[in-house]
C-alpha cells in the first residue's frame, strides 16, 4: 500500500492511498457537511457542497468509481482496470 496526502487546502485533509488492485481517494471536509453532490466526468469526480465546488482528478488507470460521504468523510474508491 502507497499513501500520498494530495491536498491540504483550508484545513482539509486529503489522502490517496494506493493498493495492487484499487486506488482509494479520502477527503475530510469536516462534520457540519450538509447535502452533497457529485459526478463523475472522465477522469475528475466534481464535488458541490453548498456553494463550494471541488474537482479532483482521478488516476487514468481507473475504473469505476465509487463514492459515498460518512461523517463528513468524501471517500472514490477506485478499481483498477484490466
Amino acid at each position: 500500500m502507497t499513501l500520498d496526502q494530495f491536498t491540504r487546502e483550508e484545513g482539509q485533509l486529503a489522502r490517496r492511498y494506493e493498493y495492487d488492485d484499487a486506488t482509494v481517494m479520502a477527503v475530510d471536509f469536516g462534520t457540519d457537511v450538509g447535502d452533497v453532490a457529485v459526478d463523475v466526468v472522465d477522469d475528475t469526480a466534481i464535488v458541490v457542497l453548498a456553494d463550494d465546488q471541488y474537482e479532483i482528478e482521478l488516476p487514468a488507470a481507473a475504473g469505476d468509481a465509487h463514492t459515498f460521504m460518512k461523517n463528513g468523510v468524501f471517500t472514490i474508491e477506485l478499481e483498477e482496470e484490466l
